[in-house]
């Protein structure tokens, strides 16, 4: 049984990991190719990757093994472990946050292709946030359940879910000239994280969907 859930933890940090890393690797590169100064900043980067490679890692490796997985038939040992449906999720998912940071880099842009400091800060945030609400996502992927299945297990990753937030509001209000980030008003915060969360509820629909098959 820990072996198995320790193969899912892995697949689900792979899920992860790897949309972040389709979806920056894009985003820097159109921002750069189509003349906005660099939408993602290298500290910014480092945020990211610290969320990515050790958050994420802590979070998605403390989920408790699930008695389920003994009743699936073994896996073949030559499978390689990013699966079709894996591959399928990371670049759908990649996809969608790809559109929604290339339409707010066409939508913050004025007239000569300049964004503001705080919108600047915003598209940080809003980049921050689809990573977030998605390893909630990462987090479902495998289980027969919600996102939210079981939480009173998953202390560690309810710690790092709170830390992810209350470094980027940290980094966002505090990081200045560090990060190139202003503070956000209270009310954008709100309408950050709840208009990113639809990343979360598409999945969340999506597997509800799916179980009443």
């Amino acid at each position: 049984m820990w072996g198995r859930s320790l193969y899912r933890n892995i697949q689900r940090f792979l899920l992860f990991q790897l949309t972040i890393n389709v979806t920056a690797m894009i985003v820097v590169l159109a921002g750069s190719i189509f003349g906005h100064e660099l939408p993602l900043t290298v500290t910014q980067m480092l945020w990211v990757n610290l969320i990515m490679d050790t958050f994420a890692a802590g979070a998605l490796a403390s989920l408790p093994p699930d008695e389920r997985v003994m009743l699936e038939k073994p896996r073949n040992q030559d499978d390689f472990i990013l699966t079709k449906t894996m591959k399928s999720k990371i670049l759908t998912t990649a996809a969608i946050f790809v559109v929604v940071m290339g339409a707010l880099l066409f939508l913050f842009a004025d007239e000569n292709g300049e964004i503001s400091d705080y919108n600047l800060s915003v598209y940080f945030t809003v980049f921050v946030m689809l990573q977030f609400w998605n390893m909630f996502n990462a987090k479902r992927y495998l289980s027969k359940g919600s996102a939210f299945s079981d939480m009173k297990n998953s202390k560690g990753f309810l710690v790092v879910s709170l830390l992810i937030v209350a470094g980027q509001a940290l980094i966002v209000q505090f990081g200045g000239e560090v990060f190139r980030t202003v503070p956000i008003k209270f009310v954008d915060w709100i309408i950050i994280i709840a208009s990113t969360s639809f990343v979360l509820w598409i999945g969340e629909i999506a597997s509800l969907i799916k179980r009443r098959k």
